[in-house]
């Protein structure tokens, strides 16, 4: 399944799955066969690992977050996903992948509620701004992600305000707006066992 895990190259026709749909190896054609249910399971908690660049700790532990909380724990799990730094400064347009924007958060590119964050797994809370660094602002990586962001569109959550490389959530996103192909509930169904 395609993840976009290369920024704007998985919109192209250099995307290695449009090339080759298959796994890597001899008999990466050939392979296959009945999918058991706790194969399902473990291959959605991998994809959803995977596009979000988690550990299996750190994603155990969202999991445990996700199932403390009042409501249903699959949406939960994927709103505190949804809220994590690296992916509100992709779904801004901030970078052009998640793995980027990881990167620059690290380098500290940016702050929130002007305060120096370089810590990629941050809890962004509704009302938060968050803004590109004054120095930060001429880096190639960021003006050219912001340039491409309209081919993956800005969730209705999130204000952009381009000029002033800033951004704010405005509210925690609800289910019906990720668009990606995830069944939260295979994962809460491994995790429940």
């Amino acid at each position: 399944m395609k993840l976009f895990l290369k920024g704007d190259r998985c919109y192209g026709d250099k995307c290695a799955f449009e090339r080759r749909s298959y796994p890597p190896g001899q008999h990466g054609q050939r392979r296959g066969g009945k999918l058991s249910d706790y194969k399902l399971q473990l291959r959605e908690k991998q994809k959803v690992k995977r596009i979000y660049g988690l550990l299996e700790k750190q994603f155990r532990l969202f999991y445990y977050r996700a199932e403390k909380q009042k409501g249903i724990t699959g949406t939960n799990l994927l709103v505190l996903l949804e809220c994590r730094l690296d992916n509100v400064v992709y779904r801004m347009g901030f970078a052009s992948s998640r793995k980027q924007a990881r990167q620059l958060i690290r380098h500290n590119h940016f702050t929130v509620n002007d305060k120096k964050v370089n810590i990629p797994s941050y809890q962004v809370k509704v009302g938060d701004v968050i803004q590109v660094k004054e120095g930060s602002r001429e880096v190639a990586a960021i003006s050219e992600a912001m340039e491409t962001v309209v081919r993956r569109g800005i969730p209705e959550s999130i204000e952009v305000q381009k000029e002033e490389f800033r951004g704010i959530l405005k509210t925690l996103p609800n289910r019906e707006d990720l668009t990606m192909p995830i069944q939260e509930q295979l994962i809460v169904e491994l995790y429940s066992k």
